[in-house]
């Protein structure tokens, strides 16, 4: 059977993509296989939910048990053995160094990359007193955090989306910073109170960009995965990416990394800082989107330039 779209054809006949069993992942997943019906309207789109490393291990940080790669690398098997042919990930949660024989495909258009306050009594991050009680679980947000307001307690917190609002609905925080993407892609945008701007908070490399993976061997796959990129999005975060590998970038590292188009220029911005705030480097720099990559890579030498490499050496 061949499944026809404008773009491309291919002769598949079924695909499943693999996806954490999270209502977010869900969600993304859910996503891509309505594109691809899309696309390819005699394609069979199944979706096999997993539980991950990542998943199972809640109450440490993702820093001492081995990093973000643990939310992908039970998907990554499951590709190797054939069980399933893709899976979808929260860019922000692929490691900068794919392991060999995988490829990424395809990275949609972006949702809104910024960081969300979410609180129940406060509106604004500046309105919190004194010792309020601020969980998140990254490192970016929290040297950003200790850097701009020192005389908040900010603590670690684990979990989905719905265990951390749950969490802060019974009174454990004052206040908890979430990606706003994953929150208006739920329909739960009204919990957010504000929206930090990049200035305030610096996203995440990869943030609210959904991306595609699967083995360097499917050509054929990745030939029709292919149509669903959005070539902004992707030269973005492949800037993004660049920038976080040439500082060995992972969720040990206090990194942020955000690019935009504006104008037919991309903007890329990054800083890198100790986990208490008090050493921080940042920096910016502008080109044609085309040479997004090399931009990242010019952004992390500036970086280094100015102190980052003496930060990055003192982290435990």
């Amino acid at each position: 059977m061949t499944a026809a779209s404008t773009s491309t054809s291919v002769s598949l006949d079924r695909v499943v993509i693999a996806s954490r069993e999270s209502l977010l992942a869900m969600w993304q997943a859910e996503h891509v296989q309505a594109r691809l019906r899309e696309h390819y309207p005699a394609l069979q789109v199944s979706i096999l939910g997993m539980t991950t490393e990542g998943d199972r291990v809640l109450d440490v940080s993702l820093a001492k048990i081995g990093g973000k790669g643990l939310f992908i690398k039970e998907l990554e098997q499951a590709m190797l053995e054939s069980q399933a042919d893709l899976a979808v990930h929260s860019m922000k949660d692929v490691p900068m160094w794919l392991p060999d024989g995988f490829a990424l495909p395809a990275i949609l258009k972006r949702e809104d990359p910024r960081d969300a306050f979410v609180s129940n009594r406060f509106q604004k991050l500046s309105e919190l007193p004194e010792g309020s009680l601020v969980g998140t679980s990254s490192l970016r947000r929290e040297s950003q955090l200790r850097a701009r307001y020192p005389h908040l307690d900010v603590q670690p917190l684990r979990g989905n989306v719905q265990t951390r609002l749950r969490k802060l609905d019974e009174g454990q925080y004052a206040a908890i910073i979430l990606a706003a993407a994953g929150l208006k892609r739920l329909g739960l945008v009204d919990r957010i109170a504000s929206l930090l701007t990049p200035e305030e908070s610096l996203p995440a490399v990869g943030q609210g960009a959904v991306g595609i993976e699967c083995r360097s061997d499917r050509g054929e796959l990745q030939a029709a995965l292919a149509v669903l990129a959005d070539p902004q999005t992707t030269s973005c975060v492949l800037a993004e990416r660049a920038l976080s590998r040439a500082l060995g970038g992972s969720c040990t590292v206090p990194l942020g990394g955000f690019a935009e188009i504006l104008g037919g220029t991309m903007r890329v911005r990054g800083f890198v800082a100790s986990p208490d705030g008090k050493r921080m480097v940042s920096d910016e720099v502008s080109g044609p989107p085309e040479t997004g990559e090399a931009l990242g890579q010019a952004l992390a030498k500036r970086l280094t330039d100015l102190g980052a490499a003496e930060i990055l050496a003192a982290l435990p």
